[in-house]
């Protein structure tokens, strides 16, 4: 299994451009909930918000062979951790605009953002996220027959 930390910190010298912190305590959340079973595919961090000014709500956001996991480790206490399985991933969006750029996620029920990713970065995630999900919604027989109907 891969390392989750040394995943984000390889993005994140590859992209040194996003804006992040912390990421050894989101990352450490993230290896706390992976199943047995689960295999770390892609990691990437940024802003879970939908503000280019914004810059104190950084998350690890991991695709494993199960589900995209998303972790932000609180400063004082506590965490907020997201799955979201691929039966649930709706369409992504990817925004660029003059310095940053943004990326996102729509689910069935509710949107996630995430911001003040560089650039250079938009493309990879957006291949790694779309190409994933479009993947693995390919198991779930039973919401392709309902979107036939």
């Amino acid at each position: 299994m891969k390392n989750v930390y040394q995943e984000a910190k390889r993005f994140k010298f590859k992209y040194p451009m996003t804006v992040a912190w912390r990421i050894k305590k989101h990352c450490k959340r993230i290896e706390e909930h992976l199943n047995p079973e689960e295999d770390v595919k892609y990691v990437f961090v940024g802003q879970r918000n939908n503000s280019f000014y914004d810059i104190v709500s950084t998350s690890v956001f991991v695709i494993t062979n199960k589900r995209l996991l998303i972790a932000s480790d609180r400063v004082l206490f506590g965490y907020f951790l997201y799955s979201i399985t691929p039966d649930m991933f709706n369409d992504l969006t990817v925004i660029s605009g003059l310095v940053w750029g943004k990326v996102k996620i729509d689910t069935i029920k509710e949107i996630v953002y995430v911001s003040n990713l560089s650039k250079r970065s938009l493309d990879e995630i957006e291949t790694k996220v779309t190409e994933y999900m479009m993947e693995e919604k390919k198991k779930y027989p039973m919401r392709q027959q309902e979107n036939k109907e």
